[in-house]
């Protein structure tokens, strides 16, 4: 997983110097695409405990789903319906 840094600092990025914070492009994002999912690689069970994951399921507002053959279907169905997310389930 990224570090919460490269999601809540200017220069947190590992790779190059970043103007802006994550978080940024994810509530410009937002902006235009209200209705957005985010696929995570990581297991459910580590979102909570896991600080950047957790971070990122607070900006999509709950709409996080695991990269998965079900996630993908939860994911398709939220944008299809705007029902809730596979782990609020």
């Amino acid at each position: 997983t990224m570090s919460p840094y490269e999601i809540t600092e200017i220069g947190g990025s590992i790779e190059h110097w970043n103007d802006e914070p994550g978080e940024t492009w994810i509530r410009r994002m937002l902006a235009c695409y209200p209705d957005a999912v985010w696929l995570n690689p990581t297991s459910p069970d580590r979102w909570m405990r896991t600080p950047s994951a957790h971070i990122t399921y607070q900006l999509m507002e709950g709409r996080m789903f695991p990269l998965t053959a079900d996630g993908v279907d939860g994911a398709m169905k939220t944008l299809r319906k705007g029902g809730p997310s596979l782990a609020r389930r």
